[in-house]
């Protein structure tokens, strides 16, 4: 069973057929994504609503989101993992930032790591990829921005932000960077940096046009309550379907139908009653 390697990824550049990725958060849901090929899975710092309920990406740390990588990692034998590096992981200096990279691949098995920004932050992804790491880039909307952006928006609809996320794409592909993630922009801007860029572009929010395209797996399924994002297209309703069968057997153990002779055994020994 081969492992897709860096390489492999790099060679779905512009591909007649895109390539999907989507998150994973845990070792079941890698197992499920693993079993139907997706060639990527992003242990996504967006773990921190989906998984623990927090108001945005920005409250996750590192050992939260550790854990998550090595539950995902030990459900995946062909998908790349690639953990996602969270808000002050990386930013305050370089040496954080290969640090905690390090304990990614080293801890949690991950194959690569992401990171958001693009001009800003090419020192720190020529240090990761210096020290053995393979980096993916994030440009355009950026969730760890969340305060300096005032909420989550559309970005590149101005000349002026459309030529910063231009000028940010092409910085971490300079920087070396496999891959970027293009969250949250127009669709023509997202064409014509997959156009630009060597490296596989993967959307989010970004329109058709890019090498890929990614979602998070509760939004895609319908697990994640009543929200849902522009983005995202639901697939299925299962979270509404989970809670219909919990209520089943809620209903089954109340009305003493559940459990019946077919799911215990007896012992058939005698035993003298107590008292």
């Amino acid at each position: 069973m081969k492992k897709t390697t860096i390489r492999d990824i790099q060679k779905l550049k512009g591909s007649e057929s895109p390539f999907a990725t989507v998150t994973a958060y845990d070792f079941v849901s890698a197992q499920n994504a693993d079993a139907v090929d997706f060639p990527l899975l992003l242990v996504g710092d967006s773990a921190a609503m989906v998984v623990y309920g927090m108001e945005n990406t920005i409250p996750i740390s590192m050992d939260e989101l550790l854990f998550l990588v090595r539950a995902v990692c030990r459900g995946t034998k062909k998908a790349l993992v690639v953990a996602d590096m969270p808000f002050m992981s990386y930013q305050a200096s370089v040496e954080d930032a290969v640090r905690n990279a390090g304990r990614f691949i080293k801890e949690g098995g991950a194959g690569a790591i992401k990171l958001e920004g693009g001009v800003p932050y090419t020192s720190q992804i020529r240090a990761i990829i210096d020290a053995g790491i393979p980096v993916m880039g994030h440009v355009g909307l950026l969730p760890q921005s969340y305060n300096l952006s005032s909420g989550y928006r559309i970005q590149g609809k101005s000349i002026l932000e459309a030529k910063k996320i231009i000028e940010d794409a092409e910085a971490v592909q300079e920087s070396g960077a496999f891959a970027v993630v293009l969250e949250g922009i127009p669709g023509d801007l997202a064409d014509r940096i997959t156009n630009l860029l060597d490296i596989p572009t993967i959307g989010i929010g970004a329109g058709p046009f890019c090498d890929g395209q990614i979602q998070v797996y509760h939004d895609i399924l319908g697990l994640y309550g009543d929200f849902s994002p522009k983005h995202a297209k639901r697939y299925g309703n299962f979270g509404v379907e989970i809670q219909h069968k919990l209520a089943e057997y809620k209903n089954e153990v109340e009305e003493k139908t559940f459990p019946t002779k077919e799911h215990f055994i007896n012992s058939n020994i005698h035993l003298e009653k107590t008292h």
